[in-house]
């Protein structure tokens, strides 16, 4: 049985960009007929390839642009790479778009009940875990109250406490966490400690070298979507901070 649990093998990934501003459908549609639209290619990540064993906490770091979320996002499943390959072992909870998953025309405790019917959870088990959720989110006060009204803090405080809730095989967490206080970041950190403790596999995008080196073992550096380092979390900021 393989110990690898995520393995990324020479992945790249290309978008077209528009070269021109197209003001109308109807210009776009002649133009399309005509294939005359010119793109300009935007590479996001170039020939990357690692591997995540289970049970390891892992970051990816990197400035704005360098292609973490867009790796993400390949791992999570929500893009295909235009070249290369990825193969993930087990359950997979991320935690990638603020929000994603949740209506913020509905209650947290509306919110509660649909996230966990996404996530293939029974309602009397979400009924059995409620409590859990809104004394690790601290929402106590807002249950009630809609999510388009919560600050982005708020949300990635529910949106945490539901993905952390089971023990995922798999765990991505991308910057989200950058929302919430020093104190909830804290208790982020120790869930996140718990559950790597357990054999949970985490796989973290962070601006803050400081949470990645408290929480992650090993990392890899992206810059302008290449690998620049890979190895252990400590060699890896360094060479980061060093630019």
């Amino acid at each position: 049985m393989s110990n690898i649990a995520i393995e990324v093998n020479n992945v790249s990934m290309k978008f077209n960009l528009e070269r021109e501003k197209i003001n109308s459908l109807k210009e776009y549609t002649i133009r399309l007929l005509k294939k005359n639209i010119e793109y300009d290619e935007f590479h996001a990540l170039k020939d990357v390839s690692f591997k995540v064993e289970k049970g390891d906490s892992f970051a990816i770091i990197g400035g704005n642009g360098s292609g973490k979320s867009t790796m993400l996002k390949i791992i999570s499943g929500i893009y295909r790479p235009t070249l290369g390959s990825v193969q993930v072992s087990g359950s997979i909870a991320p935690l990638i778009e603020l929000g994603a998953g949740f209506d913020m025309e509905l209650t947290a405790r509306e919110n509660i009940f649909l996230n966990g019917a996404v996530l293939g959870y029974s309602k009397k088990f979400m009924q059995e875990k409620y409590d859990e959720i809104i004394d690790f989110s601290e929402l106590y006060d807002f249950v009630d109250v809609p999510l388009k009204n919560f600050s982005s803090g708020m949300v990635a405080r529910l949106g945490f406490s539901i993905a952390t809730l089971v023990k995922p095989d798999l765990l991505i967490v991308d910057e989200i966490l950058s929302v919430g206080d020093q104190a909830f970041q804290e208790k982020c950190e120790k869930r996140m400690n718990e559950l790597t403790a357990g054999g949970t596999t985490l796989l973290l995008v962070s601006h803050s070298i400081e949470q990645v080196k408290n929480v992650c073992k090993n990392a890899i550096w992206l810059k302008k979507g290449q690998v620049m380092a890979s190895g252990f979390v400590g060699e890896v900021c360094a060479a980061y901070l060093q630019g």
